[in-house]
């Protein structure tokens, strides 16, 4: 699937740094707990410390201990 945003966003997303449209995507979906910590990272294209800073910047905290995710995201920490 190829996303196409509207040209309005172009502004918006421009400052925010390379791959901003990714990592908000990614982020998004991440907060509504449809995926992992792990995987938002790598569909945002950054590692784990990368991703974590990124949320923090952004949204005020690095992580969402969420039912679903919560195991896959405790093993990611402990194999880190």
């Amino acid at each position: 699937m190829l996303l196409q945003l509207q040209p309005e966003f172009d502004d918006i997303l421009q400052p925010l740094g390379h791959h901003a449209a990714e990592f908000f995507l990614a982020a998004s979906l991440y907060h509504a707990g449809k995926l992992s910590f792990a995987r938002a990272a790598h569909l945002a294209g950054l590692d784990f410390d990368g991703f974590k800073t990124r949320l923090t910047e952004h949204f005020g905290q690095g992580f969402i201990i969420a039912e679903p995710c919560v195991l896959e995201d405790v093993d990611t920490v402990n194999n880190w």
